[in-house]
């Protein structure tokens, strides 16, 4: 079982996570990288790491020994910017996600995890860029996908992620919620067994019944009853700022089903924020990434933890293996 690794943008920490990570032997699985060697080959250098490159054309072509590259050629060395926005190395960062997804889809690569992306340079060269999720959607064929983070502690999935919040509240509606409970309940069924999984409302107190907003009354509500009817162990709506604590503390719940990107975010992140995995649900292949950014203000000092990427990796493995087994 082979994992495609995309690079991320060269003026991050995905480089230096990717090649920390190969020479103090943390990554368990064979994986080929989906970059540029130039890139890699200036951290290699610049962090004295001495990691050994193979170039390969596919990922067929994977050998033991070395960390296996698929040369995109985008790049030079003189093009990384550690830390500073890049344009180059945002269009080269999405053009390794582009890569490897259409690798998985052949069946070339199990799964793909992704090293993180700067939004911002990405979008000068393309303005509709919104995320990684979104980008591989698009590559797939599909629109019905969503995020589910994931933690020790906690596991959240969203009914909407990179929108504003104007238009994350415009979303909360019936049919999409139905589609998260879903996706969320398979994708927990394949993790652990007899998931129970908690919906968050969208206003204080949930609503209060009316008293402070509608949606839990018109749009989640239904849906949940709709989840119940359909046999998924799915509870709520409850209020927002007492199911993480039912969640986490009292240990009621699997995981939270979110309305908006915030919402799951910074619970999840405040309990791990190095550890966490983003793992995208909806999609014909397996993805799983990094639950952080470039970090632009350390790029290039050799100090950025691996620890999201290998939980992403075993994450990537696991559901990798059970897609291949049903």
């Amino acid at each position: 079982m082979i994992i495609g690794v995309t690079a991320g943008d060269a003026s991050g920490i995905g480089p230096e996570i990717l090649l920390k990570a190969f020479r103090g032997g943390e990554i368990g699985y064979p994986v080929v990288v989906f970059g540029d060697l130039s890139a890699l080959e200036y951290y290699n250098e610049l962090l004295g790491l001495n990691v050994e490159f193979r170039a390969i054309s596919r990922a067929s072509g994977y050998q033991e020994g070395a960390l296996n590259v698929i040369d995109h050629k985008l790049l030079a060395g003189s093009d990384v910017t550690p830390g500073k926005l890049n344009a180059k190395s945002g269009r080269a960062a999405r053009e390794y996600v582009i890569s490897a997804a259409k690798a998985a889809l052949a069946g070339e690569i199990a799964a793909m995890t992704t090293l993180p992306m700067n939004k911002e340079a990405t979008q000068l060269s393309d303005p509709h860029f919104t995320g990684h999720t979104e980008l591989i959607a698009e590559v797939c064929g599909v629109k019905d996908v969503t995020i589910m983070l994931a933690s020790e502690q906690l596991i959240v999935t969203h009914v909407s992620t990179h929108v504003s919040l104007t238009e994350a509240i415009a979303r909360v509606k019936k049919e999409r919620i139905q589609t998260i409970l879903r996706m969320t309940c398979e994708a927990l069924r394949r993790l652990r067994d007899n998931p129970r999984i908690a919906v968050a409302g969208l206003n204080p107190h949930a609503g209060e019944n009316g008293l402070f907003g509608e949606e839990e009354i018109r749009e989640i509500r239904p849906a949940v009853e709709w989840a119940q009817a359909q046999g998924l162990p799915v509870e709520g709506p409850f209020p927002p700022d007492t199911v993480f604590y039912m969640a986490v503390r009292q240990k009621r719940f699997d995981a939270v089903v979110c309305m908006y990107h915030d919402q799951g975010h910074i619970p999840l992140k405040l309990l791990d924020f190095e550890g966490g995995v983003n793992v995208a649900l909806g999609l014909p292949i397996v993805r799983t990434s990094v639950d952080h950014g470039t970090a632009f203000d350390i790029a290039g000092r050799g100090v950025a933890s691996t620890a999201s990427f290998i939980r992403a990796l075993d994450f990537a493995a696991r559901l990798a293996g059970q897609q291949a087994h049903r």
